[in-house]
């Protein structure tokens, strides 16, 4: 009868020090995880701000590279109105005054 509750007894004692030992592992998983994340975050950010300025100098580059085409236009824009208004400027008063005073 004492080897029964003895054997109870051992059984009950490794059934604990495994249910301790599992949770102990649980515990360092989420410890493992929770510093990994820390881990991952500071990395993928450390990255980003590396990525910065390469991406910023690009988009500089490619708004300039816009800009100097829309300047392009407005002053091919501006200098063609400039020779229409050269050519017939004279014609459009006339016309601006005729209708102004209902000739």
């Amino acid at each position: 009868m004492q080897d029964i509750v003895k054997q109870i007894v051992d059984m009950d004692r490794k059934a604990r020090e495994i249910t301790a030992a599992v949770e102990q592992d649980r515990l360092n998983s989420e410890k493992e995880i929770a510093q990994k994340r820390v881990e991952l975050r500071a990395e993928y950010l450390a990255k980003a701000r590396e990525a910065i300025p390469s991406s910023e100098s690009q988009e500089r580059a490619a708004a300039e590279k816009e800009w100097e085409i829309v300047a392009k236009k407005h002053a091919d824009l501006s200098r063609e109105l400039d020779e229409l208004y050269s050519k017939k400027g004279d014609e459009w008063v006339n016309n601006i005054v005729a209708q102004v005073i209902g000739e």
